[in-house]
Order: structure tokens, then C-alpha cells, then sequence
């Protein structure tokens, strides 16, 4: 996966260390609400009957140009161009890379990130967010056949393949495992199937969309982490009637069973609650 999308889980948030999500916020949000204090956010976009969307569109399975070259698609377009739908308006979607995103919302080019944007305390501080529509583990991933592997205690000793960048390498670290440097998930998985490692710690829904695109009998999970992470829409602080319409516009495609059908299509998997 392109980006570190999770936020804190608990085996590293005991040995003290952040996950910042996907890239790195920025700093000073202006608010969806004028001097005054009147929160316009939702009635603004009713009024435009569009709801401005940024997102990467290079970030597949969730934000991505079908065929290279196609039409925008992924996971995390399809819920959100549904929950315009809710709303009664249109979604106009605003691509843009993710180290630039947060400063797009701050300048009102869009009215909210659909982008696996990580729920942390540091972003809450700076941003509204709606409820998760996602939530994953992190997950240990073996050969099918490796029955040594269990738990990240487990890890003592073996050898697992990580991007040095990513924090899935601290976690194997602190699990005591030896860590071989790769470029990616890519590679990772190449390195298990041959032997090179005994296993690599990734996004469960990492390990979810490569079984959905091929799907593979060598390689399974074989432990994940108790603690979750949670993916949201994010909007700029003061969104409150926008927000809430947004929440409601979840709740809805939730019980219809929309949000579950579009999870599917993805990852073959629930993985929006």
C-alpha cells in the first residue's frame, strides 16, 4: 500500500511511538464558519448542489483511475459520491496529492478529504471528522505453511521484511524480529514466497486487496493486532451541520446496506465496521 494509512495501535503506543496516518497534516485549518459564528458548511454545498471532494486518485483500491487512465473509481469514491447522493447534490472530486491535501481543504478548494485520512488526536485538534467507514489491524503474514508464527511475540528471532519508513518496521523491531529492508508490500511478499523471510506486518487491508486482485493459497494471516485503526472523512473545523448531514448520510447507507455491498466489491470483506 502507497501510504502508512493507520493510526496508533496499542503495541506501539507502549513503547511510545506515533503513527501519523497517511502523510502529515498541516498546521493552522481555517473554519467553514464566518466571523460571525454561523456555520454555512452544509448549506453551502446545498446551494452549489455539489460536494467538493479531495482526494489522491493515484491510491488504489480506494482513490484511482480505472485502467490507468479511466474513470476516477476505488473504494473510498464510491462511498463518498453515495453519500452525496444522500445529501441530495453531486460530488465534484479534486485530485491532488496527499502532502497537499490538507492545505486544499484549509483553503476551501474542497469541503472534505475522501482519502483514508487516519483518525488521530493530532488531526482531531485541527479537523471535523465524520464517523469511520473504515477500520482495520495490523497483521503478521506468513507462508500458509509456517505454523511457527502466531503472535507478534512470536517474531523473536525471525526475519521479516518491512519498508524502513513505514511504521510496521518499529513494530517488528519492538516484537524482536530482524528486519530485511524492502521498497514495499511488493517486495515483501516476494521475499516470504521465496524463502528470504519468515514473515511481513502490513495493513490487513493490504493483505485483503492482494487477495481480492490474485488470490494467493501460499500466503495467509497469521496474527493481527487487538487494537484498530480508523479511517474518516475529514472537513475543516467548524463543519459541524456538514458533518452531521455527512454522519447521517452513513448511518443510512449502513442499514440499506450500501456501505458493506461497496466493501465487498473491494476487498471481499467487511471492513467499515
Amino acid at each position: 500500500m502507497k501510504h502508512m494509512r493507520l493510526s496508533v495501535i496499542g503495541l506501539i503506543a507502549a513503547a511510545g511511538l506515533a503513527l501519523s496516518g497517511c502523510g502529515s497534516a498541516s498546521t493552522g485549518p481555517s473554519s467553514s464558519a464566518p466571523a460571525g459564528g454561523t456555520d454555512t458548511s452544509l448549506s453551502d454545498v446545498k446551494s452549489a448542489g455539489v460536494l467538493k471532494v479531495g482526494t489522491e486518485g493515484t491510491y488504489k483500491p480506494f482513490s484511482f483511475h480505472a485502467n490507468g487512465s479511466g474513470d476516477l473509481t476505488g473504494y473510498d469514491v464510491e462511498i463518498i459520491t453515495a453519500v452525496a447522493g444522500k445529501l441530495g447534490v453531486k460530488p465534484s472530486f479534486q485530485e491532488t496529492q496527499f502532502d497537499a491535501i490538507f492545505a486544499g481543504l484549509e483553503a476551501k478548494r474542497f469541503d472534505v478529504v475522501a482519502n483514508q485520512v487516519s483518525i488521530t488526536d493530532e488531526r482531531k485538534a485541527k479537523y471535523d471528522f465524520s464517523t469511520p467507514y473504515t477500520v482495520s489491524t495490523g497483521v503478521i503474514v506468513t507462508k500458509s505453511d509456517n505454523n511457527s508464527i502466531n503472535s507478534f511475540d512470536s517474531l523473536k528471532g525471525k526475519t521479516t521484511a518491512q519498508s524502513l519508513t513505514s511504521n510496521w518496521y518499529k513494530l517488528a523491531q519492538q516484537s524482536g524480529a530482524n528486519v530485511q529492508a524492502v521498497e514495499g508490500w511488493a517486495q515483501a511478499i516476494t521475499l516470504l514466497k521465496q524463502g528470504r523471510v519468515d514473515a511481513t506486518i502490513n495493513d490487513k487491508l493490504t493483505y485483503l486487496d492482494q487477495q481480492k486482485t490474485s488470490h494467493d493459497d501460499s500466503i495467509k494471516i497469521a496474527a493481527e493486532t487487538t487494537d484498530k485503526s480508523l479511517s474518516a472523512f475529514a472537513f475543516r473545523k467548524g463543519s459541524t451541520t456538514l458533518t452531521d448531514a455527512v454522519n447521517k448520510a452513513l448511518t443510512d447507507l449502513q442499514t440499506d446496506g450500501t456501505l458493506t455491498k461497496i466493501s465487498q466489491k473491494y476487498f471481499d470483506a467487511d471492513v467499515t465496521k
